[in-house]
C-alpha cells in the first residue's frame, strides 16, 4: 500500500509539473485544470474497475473450466459497461469551465 501512495504522490507531482506551463501562458490558461484532474481519476477509476474484473475472471475460469465462456461473455460485458461511463464521463470533464466569462 504504501508503494501505491509513493506512485500516486509521483504522479500528482508529474501532472502539475506538466500542466503549470499552460497555466502560465494566459489569463484563461488555468481554467480546466479541475476538468483534467476529473479526467484522470475517470481513467485511473476505469482502469482499476476493469483490472479488477479482469482477474477476478481469470480466477474463476482457473476454478471452473467448464464455465469459462460465460465467465468471459459476462466480463467483456462489464468492461464495455464500464468503458462507456468512462468513454461518457472523460468527454463531461474535458467541457466542463468552473470559471465561465
Amino acid at each position: 500500500m504504501f508503494n501505491l501512495t509513493k506512485i500516486a504522490a509521483y504522479a500528482i507531482v508529474a501532472g502539475l509539473i506538466m500542466v503549470s506551463p499552460a497555466a502560465a501562458q494566459g489569463a484563461d490558461g488555468g481554467t480546466n485544470i479541475p476538468g483534467a484532474v476529473g479526467a484522470g481519476l475517470v481513467a485511473i477509476g476505469a482502469g482499476l474497475g476493469i483490472g479488477r474484473i479482469g482477474g477476478s475472471a481469470v480466477e474463476s475460469m482457473a476454478r471452473q473450466p467448464e464455465m469459462a465462456g460465460g465467465i468471459q461473455v459476462a466480463m467483456i460485458i462489464s468492461a464495455a459497461l464500464i468503458e462507456g461511463f468512462t468513454f461518457y464521463a472523460i468527454f463531461v470533464c474535458s467541457q466542463q469551465n468552473p470559471f465561465p466569462g
